[in-house]
């Protein structure tokens, strides 16, 4: 008969798929480092787990829940002008920008940088992270849109969508350089674009 799962197994094993994806890759890790990682056994992942792809998929789904809490209680959302809560998220992003490069980058931007041709499950799943958190944007873009007139043809949707691709680039800069100062350089020509791209709308706003 088998013995009883705790749920904190399953716990260990999907923090221990954040922590050795982000450092080796999706394709350089195995099942048997990642139950190294969590200390447990190859049965007990299996328990849990039908596949790497389904544990890949939960992991995904789980930085979600995860980085979604984190940032719903950041100080940037205290911030009264809506602008100024964009720029403090961004802001937010870059002092989360240090130690190993492994520890502040992104897992669903990892993984989606690998496996988007080849796995459908873990593609979507990765889209719906990063795109689930553009949306935690878009309803203080669309009203700084609206306070600072600003009608440039794009949609709140896009320029949040954009504030992603330029941070998960970021990390991307990082990795090939060795070198976390080439993201937060990124991170801050984003802040500069933001400011000009707001201040051309209402000149007269002080930002």
């Amino acid at each position: 008969m088998a013995r009883p799962q705790s749920p904190a197994t399953k716990l260990n094993l999907l923090q221990a798929a954040f922590a050795v994806i982000r450092r080796q890759g999706y394709a350089g890790t195995t099942v048997d480092q990642i139950c190294a990682e969590a200390g447990v056994s190859k049965g007990a992942f299996f328990h849990h787990f039908s596949s790497k792809e389904d544990l890949a998929v939960a992991a995904a789904q789980h930085w979600s829940e995860v980085t979604g809490d984190f940032f719903k209680q950041a100080a940037y959302h205290d911030a009264y002008d809506p602008l100024e809560r964009v720029l403090a998220y961004v802001l937010f992003r870059k002092q989360l920008i240090q130690g190993p490069i492994a520890e502040f980058t992104c897992l669903v931007g990892t993984l989606s940088q690998e496996i988007y041709g080849t796995s459908e499950q873990i593609r979507k799943a990765c889209w719906e992270s990063i795109s689930g958190h553009a949306d935690t944007l878009v309803a203080d873009i669309r009203t700084a849109m609206e306070l600072y007139r600003v009608q440039e043809g794009f949609t709140a949707e896009s320029l949040a969508l954009h504030t992603q691709a330029v941070i998960q680039g970021a990390f991307i800069l990082a990795k090939a350089s060795d070198d976390p100062e080439r993201a937060i350089e990124s991170i801050d020509h984003l802040c500069r674009y933001l400011k000009l791209l707001f201040r051309s709308g209402k000149q007269d706003q002080i930002i």
